[in-house]
């Protein structure tokens, strides 16, 4: 949904900076929280009851479609 700064789906423009950082930088970024110059994410989404590996696979399918 593009909140709070967050690159939309699909949206290959705004993913173009942040796919070369590399899964494991995206996915630690999802899993513990990341503030940016476009806006803040909070840990896991602000459900830290998500489990890691499914945070891990949300990101990896996010870049699968954004690429």
């Amino acid at each position: 949904m593009g909140i709070a700064g967050a690159p939309k789906l699909g949206d290959a423009n705004a993913w173009s900076a942040r796919i070369p950082q590399g899964l494991d930088v995206l996915t630690q970024h999802a899993i513990t929280g990341f503030a940016g110059s476009t806006g803040f994410m909070p840990a896991k989404g602000g459900n830290t009851s998500i489990p890691d590996a499914d945070i891990a696979a949300a990101v990896a399918y996010m870049v699968s479609q954004s690429q």
